[in-house]
């Protein structure tokens, strides 16, 4: 991915949009295909626990061995569905927009939840965490949709984002399953970071209000500046073309944040122009060993 501009905010809002374009090759091209590689070659890190994989590499170290990492790797590749309409490929590259561009951790990951591969665990699409210079743990809710259509992906996205940012603490808010998981499988490195988790869940402890609710967003969809593939592309074009349609776009997210009462929370949101949804879609499966 390249990055065509970041921190884009809107007035009246406290989101910071994001915008990434494929990269265009010495050949004039984009190439999903890359694209979905690259996710492919990262799924043990999105999909296992760290302290699995921490115990598989200190094993195979041991041993002067790849075994028990690459049963890891096998494993997670298992834990993902080959259902053609899946939104996982969107919910991994939140998970690698986030750590790489963000450097937020994810600290719950909805892979390692799942009972059946086939079977899309209904919760936020990841959680990620960050603290702030005056200890306020900032807990950021994970939500991706890639459609066709770039305002069909805007609204559906942040509406199901909402719940999580919006609705008050008591036992059947959205958010509730998660935050018990949270408590028991957090998956954390940081020892800043796990010690305000530690407070956050201690509900004698004066620190367990010290929360802020975000988000973190990813929106894929159809742009028609990549061409039919016939013509050779010129990077800086492709570039300038979308950032002259963020602007709509940035109009569209103002409108989605407004509707569903967002304006005043913390978001950031990844729009990701594609040459065709379903063409990730069908790249990522096949990446992954799933397409049939």
């Amino acid at each position: 991915l390249t990055l065509v501009e970041k921190d884009v905010l809107i007035d009246g809002h406290a989101v910071r949009v994001h915008c990434h374009c494929l990269t265009v090759d010495g050949n004039g091209r984009v190439q999903p295909a890359r694209l979905a590689e690259f996710m492919r070659n990262s799924v043990a890190n999105y999909a296992i626990p760290r302290h699995k994989l921490a115990a598989a590499k200190a094993r195979d170290e041991k041993f002067n061995s790849t075994e028990s990492v690459a049963a890891l790797v096998e494993e997670a590749k298992r834990s993902f569905t080959d259902v053609a309409t899946t939104g996982e490929g969107g919910e991994m590259l939140i998970f690698l927009l986030a750590q790489s561009f963000l450097k937020l951790p994810q600290i719950l990951c909805k892979m390692d939840l799942k009972t059946d591969g086939n079977v899309h665990y209904n919760g936020a699409d990841g959680v990620y965490a960050g603290i702030t210079d005056d200890g306020i743990l900032k807990l950021y809710w994970g939500e991706s949709k890639i459609f066709g259509n770039a305002s069909t992906a805007i609204r559906d996205c942040l509406a199901s984002l909402a719940p999580f940012l919006m609705e008050p603490e008591h036992e059947e808010a959205e958010r509730e399953r998660d935050l018990v998981l949270l408590s028991d499988k957090a998956d954390l490195s940081d020892p800043k970071l796990t010690a305000a988790i530690r407070r956050y869940f201690n509900r004698n402890d004066p620190m367990s209000n010290r929360v802020r609710y975000c988000g973190v967003a990813l929106v894929g969809f159809d742009a028609p500046f990549y061409g039919s593939g016939q013509l050779a592309l010129v990077a800086e074009e492709v570039a300038t073309a979308a950032r002259s349609a963020l602007t709509g776009w940035r109009e569209r997210i103002g409108e989605r944040l407004s509707v569903e009462k967002l304006d005043s929370f913390e978001i950031q949101l990844f729009c990701l122009p594609l040459p065709s949804a379903e063409g990730f879609r069908a790249a990522f499966l096949k990446a992954m060993g799933l397409a049939p």
